[in-house]
């Protein structure tokens, strides 16, 4: 119940934003290729900026 009201953290952001533009990239890949490498770089990005944090 605690966890309702507890704000996620810019990490916990990252690896959410990080995990459904793989996702999205992974269900592009089979009908648009150039759409589907666009969303794997901006996850490459996203887990760049996560590996700062750390």
């Amino acid at each position: 119940m605690f966890g309702l009201l507890k704000k996620k953290s810019e990490k916990e952001k990252l690896q959410a934003q990080y995990e459904k533009l793989l996702r999205e990239a992974h269900s592009l890949s089979t009908t648009n290729r150039k759409m589907s490498d666009q969303k794997a770089y901006d996850a490459e990005e996203v887990m760049k900026q996560l590996e700062k944090l750390s």
